[in-house]
């Protein structure tokens, strides 16, 4: 009773002096997202503002992470958008939504979250890397003042097809607004600088609440006073006033009609388990008290958020960086600063929507190219590149597969390119030879490697074959963990043809084994 007590009043004091100020802070960062990562998604805005509460209030409160904050993930913006397309209505992909959830949860209770440690860090890497590129190049109409959402639909070159390129740029310089140029402009420049030189002095202010106010300032100034720059009301967030009244709750009906749906609960949770376990390692590493997350109960309490997201109407969640890195340097403390935001973010949908229909999408689209270059970062690409070319052709085929296909299938061809390279290696260095001579007679010692596979099978022949008559040869397996029988057999068959050759052989720490002879 003592210690519920001291908890208690830990939980209470961190509140007052840290969390409730950290919670402003996330809220401003959180709320442009939600609204943008909406938008990117061809979702509803309320869908992206519905996953961020669920996300601040639900999975923090199960989750045992006291730093990260949860959302609507700038990752799954692609696969949302073509999942929308793809499946033909909103509902089929709420319900696709809700099945990932469900499948994140299976991954928790069964306790495999570590499935993502056997996945190369290059095509994690080349796998967030071409989601920011899609990212950003999905919001180009946008900052023009482009106001229909399905300028690119799903790949990212179709622009320049000859079945629809005309047809679009022809569409996109009828629907592009100076006014919107303008305010995109001056929106980056607002960005840069405050991110530049203002950020450390007014460090609870986030550039991206500053961008979106100046945005939406500027656009009612725009509207007010200079008609020649004014914005159609098209181009302004539309929120419904009464949101809770357009939710419904998301039928099961046709879970089985039809194999995209599953395929899409698959993606979706294989990008929000990856983006989530990337994120709350990064955000451990920020802790100052060194406080680290359990995987599996943090995909059951990311898995119980996509279900309920998913059944509302809301987009899928995952731990976010963005969010959670701008909780940890507000200062927060435990999970309330989390899901504080998310109460901030329900006062909001309730009782300031008005305000947020005077943000501009072009504004929202600003802080989305900033967090598409946030995953393709030019540095990391280039820190890869620094690595060789065994880290750094992977990472480039994953790109450009995941571009011209699809995440899935993009990340199966970098991690079959990437196993490709590991089985390379393992062929070259299953052991290591040094000659010497004495006399007239060579002298070899074959080193074997800690791990010798059938993969090395070839270069061993090969090598056996190519040993000189009258040599002496000592084969090596002191330092070998694991010897593949087939190698074993290979050095027991080669006793025989050593002898006719005149060859001394002496097989140190090499296992007998039986070998079977095929007639």
């Amino acid at each position: 009773m003592e210690l519920f007590g001291r908890r208690t009043k830990y939980y209470y004091l961190s509140f007052l002096k840290h969390d409730f100020k950290a919670s402003i802070t996330v809220f401003f960062v959180a709320l442009p997202l939600c609204l943008g990562i909406s938008l990117a998604s061809g979702a509803p805005v309320y869908s992206g503002l519905i996953a961020g509460i669920i996300g601040g209030v639900v999975i923090s409160f199960i989750s045992k992470s006291e730093l990260s904050v949860s959302g609507p993930a700038a990752g799954l913006t692609a696969i949302c958008a073509s999942a929308i397309i793809q499946l033909g209505s909103l509902e089929i992909f709420f319900m696709a939504v809700a099945l990932a959830g469900l499948l994140q949860v299976l991954l928790g209770v069964f306790r495999l979250g570590g499935f993502t440690h056997f996945i190369p860090s290059s095509v994690i890497k080349a796998m967030l890397a071409a989601i920011g590129i899609i990212l950003i190049t999905k919001q180009v109409p946008l900052l023009m003042g482009y106001d229909k959402p399905d300028f690119w639909t799903k790949e990212l070159f179709n622009i320049i097809t000859f079945k629809s390129g005309f047809h679009y740029v022809d569409d996109l310089y009828r629907h592009t607004s100076a006014g919107a140029v303008v305010i995109s402009l001056l929106s980056f420049v607002v960005l840069f600088v405050w991110r530049k030189y203002l950020w450390k002095s007014i460090p609870f202010i986030p550039a991206s609440f500053v961008t979106v106010f100046t945005g939406a300032l500027l656009a009612w100034l725009f509207n007010s006073y200079l008609s020649r720059l004014r914005l159609e009301p098209e181009q302004f967030v539309s929120v419904p006033h009464d949101v809770f009244s357009h939710l419904q709750l998301t039928g099961f009906t046709e879970v089985f009609s039809s194999i995209e749906i599953w395929k899409y609960a698959v993606v979706i949770c294989f990008v929000a388990v990856l983006e989530t376990l990337l994120s709350i390692e990064a955000i451990d590493k920020l802790d100052p008290y060194n406080r680290i997350t359990p995987q599996n109960r943090e995909l059951i309490a990311q898995g119980t958020g996509n279900f309920l997201s998913g059944l509302i109407g809301g987009l899928p969640i995952t731990a976010v960086i963005v969010r959670s890195s701008a909780n940890a340097e507000a200062g927060a403390r435990t999970k309330l600063s989390s899901i504080t935001h998310g109460l901030w973010l329900l006062l909001a949908v309730m009782l300031a929507v008005p305000l947020i229909n005077r943000v501009p999408y072009c504004v929202l689209a600003v802080i989305l190219v900033r967090t598409g270059y946030n995953l393709a970062k030019p540095r990391m690409i280039k820190s890869v590149l620094r690595q060789g070319r065994e880290q750094f052709l992977p990472f480039i085929v994953t790109v450009v597969a995941v571009l011209f296909t699809d995440l899935l299938i993009g990340v199966l061809i970098g991690v079959t390119y990437a196993i490709y390279f590991l089985m390379k290696h393992t062929y070259r260095a299953g052991f290591t030879i040094e000659e010497s001579t004495e006399g007239t007679i060579k002298h070899f010692t074959i080193e074997l490697a800690l791990n010798v596979s059938f993969l090395n099978k070839k270069r061993f022949i090969e090598m056996l074959d190519k040993l000189p008559e009258y040599s002496v040869v000592e084969i090596n397996g002191s330092k070998s963990v694991y010897i593949d029988r087939d190698i074993l057999e290979i050095f027991h068959d080669f006793k025989s043809k050593a002898h006719q050759r005149h060859i001394q052989l002496t097989l140190k720490n090499i296992p007998d084994v039986e070998t079977i002879e095929l007639h």
